[in-house]
């Protein structure tokens, strides 16, 4: 693992994105009066009514306002320009992650093939420098330690490979101040609360406690006293790399994962890992209640996953906060089977309050929601948070959530052969890896096994020359922008575990 760092070495990431082609210049008017003036009967022409500096500064406001909208109207996944149809090209930003012989990362250029040393993501630095080979050799063994204190779900089977080489980036991507950067470009180096708590239960399900709970603690530190989380955070944790702001589905998140933790554990250590991410657990479950302590009880609108602005409450948000009302009941349930009276006394009523609050959030997803689960309570559009709906990320599926996401994976599919965030995404042609590994992870933990399977299987066909999962695949099939990512990277680990588990 790595000491994290401020610097950014941008050589392999892209540059800011080109600035759209400006717009045809509007057809000049038309005169007033293309047929002639007509007489006055006086032989003079009329006047011609003037043209008002109001008048000018009117055109002029509008065209200023036309051109900011532009690259506004061509990006957004939500603007019908941003939906013309067209396949989109976006390069393969790097092939993977690799680590020099001290363990820092660095990226694997595109087209070129990583010297790992085997079974490890360490780069071979050569025999010119014995002292760097004996470094690197070490910290590939130790690597390879690693592996072996935990497990590898689906190994020797059709995905052990590429769940391997999954834990082997996530891992590369795990710093030793507990931030799991999402990825090593430039422009992911930083950490976002929803991928680390994928990160977090996907290191917990392979036996590497220790690890997610450093996650979680770093989750901890940097979380405001609230409760609340901004969208990403530096992963020297001085704070968010810019005013994206708060991102309300990150505190329903953070508890989901730190119950898929803690139940990782032996029983007898569960108590004391609670009690170790105790200020974690109580701010996060303080602000999950203030936020849906309103009426109709569905929380205020936020951006979510798609990582957007938004003025109405999206099913993106309302749904991970009702997956972490739920684990807070169980969380507290910990606490309140042990420690003393009083304390198992406190706990138990935050339990009973958290879950009554549960009930009443999923009550007012199914009323506002129902029966198409879409994106808004408006029933249009559905997208990927249909999965949020369903096991793992809740006890049982809300009524009719089933069908509802088995609907949604059809409206989603992309020519490649995976998934957009959401039907009503951009028309790019582009499959997104977070969302179809969670869609495969969602499918397998309900049983639906010929769907996760045929979801991984895509997944590790496109996957880079080195292994990496890249966040996207082109309409063409090549891979695309930053690998590995670890959300996907996390999902995909969870989603063979629960094949397993199933007996797949």
């Amino acid at each position: 693992m790595n000491v994290p760092t401020r610097e950014v070495d941008t050589g392999s990431e892209p540059g800011p994105a080109p600035a759209p082609g400006s717009p045809d210049e509007p057809h000049p008017a038309a005169p007033d009066d293309a047929a002639g003036p007509a007489s006055s009967g006086t032989g003079r022409l009329p006047r011609r009514p003037r043209r008002g500096r109001w008048g000018r500064r009117a055109v002029t406001a509008a065209v200023t306002l036309t051109m900011m909208a532009y690259p506004f109207l061509l990006t957004d996944p939500r603007s019908p320009l941003a939906n013309a149809g067209e396949p989109a090209y976006i390069r393969l930003y790097s092939n993977g992650i690799g680590l020099g012989p001290d363990g820092a990362p660095e990226l694997v250029a595109t087209g070129s093939t990583p010297p790992y040393l085997a079974g490890s993501r360490v780069l071979d630095p050569g025999p010119d420098d014995p002292a760097a080979q004996a470094e690197a050799r070490a910290l590939a063994a130790e690597t390879q330690a690693w592996l072996d204190a935990g497990t590898i779900p689906g190994e020797g089977g059709p995905y052990g490979d590429m769940v391997r080489d999954a834990l082997l980036d996530i891992r590369a991507l795990l710093l030793d101040d507990g931030a799991s950067v999402a990825g090593w470009s430039a422009r992911w180096r930083y950490v976002w609360p929803r991928d680390a708590a994928f990160v977090a239960a996907a290191l917990a399900t392979t036996g590497h406690t220790e690890e997610a709970l450093d996650v979680l603690g770093f989750l901890r530190r940097v979380q405001h006293r609230d409760g609340s989380f901004e969208a990403r955070y530096l992963p020297d944790g001085s704070g968010p790399p810019d005013d994206r702001g708060i991102q309300t589905d990150g505190t329903g998140w953070v508890l989901w994962a730190t119950d898929n933790v803690v139940r990782q554990l032996d029983p007898g250590d569960q108590a004391d890992a609670v009690r170790r991410l105790r200020p974690l657990v109580d701010r996060s479950t303080a602000r999950a209640l203030e936020l849906t302590d309103r009426r109709g009880t569905l929380p205020p609108p936020s951006s979510d996953y798609w990582e957007v602005g938004e003025s109405r409450v999206t099913l993106g948000t309302a749904a991970p906060l009702l997956s972490g009302l739920e684990a807070a009941g169980r969380l507290y349930g910990v606490l309140a089977a042990g420690g003393t009276p009083t304390a198992a006394a406190d706990a138990a009523r935050a339990a009973e309050a958290t879950a009554e609050r549960a009930a009443q959030l999923r009550a007012a997803i199914e009323r506002e929601f129902a029966p198409r689960f879409a994106r808004y309570t408006d029933g249009r559009e559905r997208d990927a948070a249909s999965a949020f709906l369903l096991p793992p990320f809740q006890p049982t599926p809300l009524t009719g959530a089933l069908d509802a996401w088995r609907a949604s994976a059809a409206e989603m599919a992309r020519p490649a052969g995976g998934l957009a965030p959401g039907a009503g995404w951009k028309d790019d042609g582009i499959s997104w890896t977070p969302q179809t590994s969670l869609y495969a992870l969602t499918a397998a933990t309900v049983g639906d096994t010929d769907a996760a399977r045929g979801w991984l299987t895509w997944i590790d066909s496109h996957r880079t020359p080195s292994g990496a999962i890249p966040e996207k695949v082109l309409a063409d099939g090549s891979p695309a922008a930053v690998a590995p990512l670890s959300w996907s990277a996390a999902s995909v680990v969870l989603a063979v575990a629960e094949l397993e588990r199933h007996g797949v």
